[in-house]
């Protein structure tokens, strides 16, 4: 009898023992909004390198494991690449085209951070409140300087100018007869100087993503004090400035010293624009004195574009300067954006008169500074994408940019490894902007607790399209993206009716 009642506690112990694990194994299945399933997923900060499944939650990641991960939706991601989403710091195109062709490039956060907005909180109103990834703008020191010697309010590169008082109006008019160009070869009093200060500290004060400098199209109207002004604000406030430097002869390293030099004085941390485009045949000084800058403790980064050509309007103050000579080009380098036409001298100074908005193209560069740049440690990514409004209207076929380093220069000509590729586009854009902008450290990374911001892509037929007779071409290999937790690019395809993306400030997230 004994022997039975012992036999029959066991029994009951093991019974109970299975059903209490068993419920509690029931209970620890966590059902996920989303999963990533059996994707090589590669987070360059931590240097994780392998098969995971990832579990998304309330928009940011809330599991990676080896093991089996269970969610509403699944997405079977076997054989393709997860990286965290593509970070564009310098983009112009805050438009719907622009997001389009920017997220089929597998880029969730596009910035615009070398020209800039002013007022910061006008900057891309056909986006702000459909926008398919997140975007940002830092405040754009030539868009004021326009309004204040011009009366002309153009709050970004991608809206028309429009007169703003009666300075504008005057301005409207006085330029049937003649060019008015203030804003940009003008000096400025020191009561100016005061006002654009007061300008900057606004716009910083809202939320702006640093100081857009684009010096190079003032050359001629920003002196000494006018600069060390913006230097000052951007020390007092503790911010970046994002600076196209002064541009000389094909070479000519003045115009970084100048912002170098000022950095060192003022503690200010910079970021320099398109190295191999200001650089040119002189690319390995450049290179060089960042290198050494950095090594003595100045807070300086820089950029490069995978393009061998550059963009801006026909009318840009560049093009009024001795520009042969300065690019070391002739007029059969340079083609009409819009029709792929070559100038020669009548049809360049017909244009602009006639079209000074029109954009062109002049190609500059050699494919050896390009891979020169791209190689270098510590150089981020960008696309530098001109404004696209309009299928009627061509641009430089820059929304390839990401998907042309992956496809060109990781896997067809080996230039840089997968990882250290991804880290240019994504942790290091990520890390240049989170000391001013803490929202972004949570950006850049496929970690728990990071925002679910990811690219997934196919690394064997990843490929960019675009040409520059037709840009309006998306990327091959890009696969899914999801932008705050939200998958919209689904099998390479947009996921209709969807806008997750989120406008970034320093101070405030929309």
């Amino acid at each position: 009898m004994k022997a039975q009642f012992i036999l029959t506690k066991i029994l009951l112990l093991f019974l109970l023992n299975g059903f209490t694990t068993f419920t509690l194994s029931s209970e620890s299945q966590d059902i996920y909004d989303l999963v990533l399933s059996g994707g090589r997923v590669i987070d360059p900060e931590t240097g994780l390198d392998g098969i995971r499944n990832i579990a998304i939650g309330d928009g940011a990641i809330v599991e990676i494991s080896e093991q089996v991960l269970h969610g509403e939706k699944v997405l079977d991601v076997s054989g393709l690449v997860v990286s965290p989403g593509f970070i564009d710091l310098h983009t112009h195109s805050p438009t719907p085209l622009g997001q389009y062709y920017q997220l089929m490039d597998g880029v969730t956060t596009a910035l615009e951070l070398e020209a800039g907005a002013h007022p910061i909180q006008e900057y891309g109103p056909e986006i702000r409140d459909k926008a398919l990834i997140n975007f940002g703008t830092s405040a754009g020191y030539i868009n004021m300087r326009v309004w204040l010697k011009q009366g002309i309010k153009m709050s970004h590169i991608a809206n028309s100018p429009q007169p703003d008082n009666m300075l504008g109006y005057w301005t409207v008019l006085r330029s049937f007869f003649s060019e008015q160009r203030q804003g940009f070869e003008e000096r400025a009093s020191a009561s100016e100087r005061s006002q654009l200060r007061e300008l900057l500290e606004g716009d910083l004060e809202q939320g702006a993503l640093g100081i857009g400098l684009a010096l190079d199209y003032m050359s001629e109207a920003v002196d000494d004090a006018e600069l060390r002004m913006i230097f000052d604000v951007a020390a007092a406030k503790q911010t970046l400035i994002f600076v196209h430097m002064r541009r000389g002869i094909d070479g000519d390293p003045a115009g970084l010293y100048e912002v170098l030099s000022l950095a060192r004085e003022t503690g200010v941390s910079i970021h320099i624009c398109h190295i191999s485009h200001n650089a040119m045949s002189n690319l390995d000084l450049f290179l060089a004195e960042i290198r050494k800058a950095r090594a003595e403790g100045v807070d300086v980064t820089t950029e490069v574009l995978p393009y061998n050509a550059g963009s801006a309007t026909i009318s840009s103050a560049v093009f009024s300067r001795n520009w042969q000579e300065v690019f070391n080009i002739s007029y059969q380098d340079v083609e009409w954006a819009a029709t792929g036409e070559r100038f020669n001298k009548k049809s360049w100074e017909e244009k602009r008169i006639n079209e000074p908005s029109g954009q062109v193209i002049h190609h500059y560069l050699k494919e050896p500074w390009t891979k020169k740049a791209i190689a270098e440690p510590g150089v981020i990514i960008v696309s530098d994408l001109l404004p696209m409004q309009s299928k009627d209207k061509n641009v430089a076929p820059h929304n390839g940019a990401f998907s042309k380093i992956l496809g060109r220069y990781v896997r067809d000509t080996p230039l840089l490894d997968i990882s250290t590729a991804l880290s240019k586009m994504t942790l290091l854009p990520a890390q240049r902007l989170e000391k001013i902008a803490p929202l972004l450290a949570k950006k850049g990374r496929l970690q728990i607790g990071a925002d679910a911001d990811i690219t997934v892509f196919n690394a064997e037929r990843i490929i960019d399209n675009a040409t520059y007779k037709n840009p309006y071409q998306t990327a091959d290999g890009i696969e899914h993206v999801i932008v705050n937790g939200v998958l919209i690019v689904k099998e390479g395809k947009l996921v209709d009716n969807t806008y997750p993306g989120r406008e970034l400030r320093t101070k405030i997230a929309h």
